[in-house]
C-alpha cells in the first residue's frame, strides 16, 4: 500500500488504516532508536502556518531516525508568505526541494487545495477547525497498544466544535464501531454535519454535559483543551474556560482499565497529579506519534 496524499480520515478505509497501524508497529525499535537508512537521500518539508511542538518535532525525528532529512519554513513572517505568496504558489515552489510536504494552516480545507497543485505528497498537519489525520492514527494506535480497539466504548470531551482532532477521530472510530459519548457544554457540541456523517456510517452516539456520569462505563477518555485560538469572540471563551477538569480524585469512578488520552498542549483539563495514576497514557501518546508518522512517511515516500 503506498500513500499519495493525507488529507481527512474520511480518505481512508478500514483495511488501509490497519495497514498503517500494522507498519507503525514493525517502526516502533526504529522510533526508540535503532538504527536506519531507510529514507536517506529523501527530504522532508515542514511549512507551519500555525504553532506546533507535538506534530512538528515527531515528523521531524521520524524523518531524521530514518536517516531522512527537513527543511523547514520556518516563520512564516520571516518567508515570502509576508510578502503575499499565495499558498499555492509555496507548494510549487517546495515540491520542487523536497519528496514530500507537512502542511499545517490555520484555513480549513487548505490540505485538500495545496494537493491540487503538489507535485509530491502533502501530509495534512492539520488545516483549522478542519481534520488532522496524522493525529488520528496515532491516536488509534495508542488505543492499539495500550487498550483494544474492538468494542470499544469511548468519551470525547471539551471543545468537539473546533477541535479538529476529534472531528477526524470521530470518524475514525466510526468505521471500528466504537461506541462513543460526546461530552461538551452545548455551545461546543460535535458539528451536526459530522454527526449526520457518523449516524449515516452506523455509528452509537450519545451525547451529554456531564463527565462523571460515564467515568464507570467507559475504557478510553480523550479530554480535550477548549480552543481558545477558534473563538470569535474572547467573551464566549470565558464563559466555557476550565469547565471540565479531569482530577484524580474524580477517578475514583472510573473502571480499572481505563486510560486517559490527550493530544496535547494541556492548560488546567488535566490536573498533573493525574499524570502519577495507572490511568495516564498522554505522554506515550506523544511518543507513538514517531512511529505512526515513520510509517506515513516511507509510504508516502514510495520505499515500503
Amino acid at each position: 500500500m503506498m500513500l499519495r496524499h493525507i488529507i481527512s480520515m474520511k480518505d481512508f478505509s478500514h483495511d488501509e488504516i490497519d495497514i498503517i497501524l500494522k507498519r507503525a508497529k514493525d517502526f516502533e525499535p526504529i522510533a526508540r532508536g535503532k538504527k536506519s537508512s531507510l529514507l536517506s537521500g529523501k527530504i522532508l518539508a515542514t511549512l507551519f502556518y500555525e504553532p506546533s511542538t507535538r506534530t512538528r518535532l515527531s515528523f521531524e525525528t521520524a524523518m531524521k531516525r530514518l536517516g531522512g532529512e527537513v527543511i523547514d519554513l520556518g516563520s512564516v513572517e520571516k518567508s515570502s508568505v509576508a510578502k503575499g505568496e499565495t499558498l499555492a504558489d509555496t507548494i510549487r515552489v517546495i515540491g520542487n526541494y523536497a519528496d514530500a510536504i507537512v502542511l499545517r494552516h490555520p484555513r480549513e480545507g487548505s490540505a485538500r487545495m495545496a494537493a491540487q497543485f503538489s507535485n509530491v505528497p502533502i501530509l495534512n498537519a492539520g488545516d483549522g477547525a478542519g481534520h488532522h489525520p496524522t493525529q488520528t492514527l496515532l491516536d488509534l494506535y495508542t488505543i492499539m497498544r495500550e487498550s483494544s480497539l474492538s468494542n470499544l466504548r469511548i468519551a470525547l470531551v471539551g471543545d468537539l466544535k473546533y477541535g479538529r482532532t476529534v472531528h477526524s477521530l470521530a470518524y475514525a472510530l466510526s468505521m471500528y464501531h466504537a461506541d462513543m459519548t460526546l461530552i461538551s457544554p452545548k455551545q461546543l457540541q460535535m458539528p451536526d454535519v459530522i454527526k449526520k456523517d457518523l449516524k449515516k456510517q452506523g455509528a452509537s452516539i450519545t451525547e451529554t454535559t456531564n463527565m462523571e456520569d460515564v467515568l464507570g462505563d467507559i475504557d478510553v477518555l480523550y479530554v480535550t483543551r477548549i480552543q481558545k485560538e477558534r473563538f470569535p469572540d474572547p467573551a464566549e471563551y470565558q464563559k466555557v474556560a476550565g469547565i471540565y477538569r479531569v482530577t484524580a480524585e474524580l477517578l475514583e469512578k472510573a473502571l480499572d482499565n481505563l486510560i486517559i488520552m490527550h493530544p496535547l498542549p494541556r492548560l488546567d483539563e488535566i490536573d498533573p497529579a493525574v499524570d502519577r495514576t495507572k490511568y495516564a497514557r498522554y505522554f506515550e501518546q506523544s511518543f507513538y506519534g514517531v512511529p505512526v508518522r515513520m510509517a506515513l512517511l516511507a509510504m508516502a515516500m514510495e520505499v515500503a
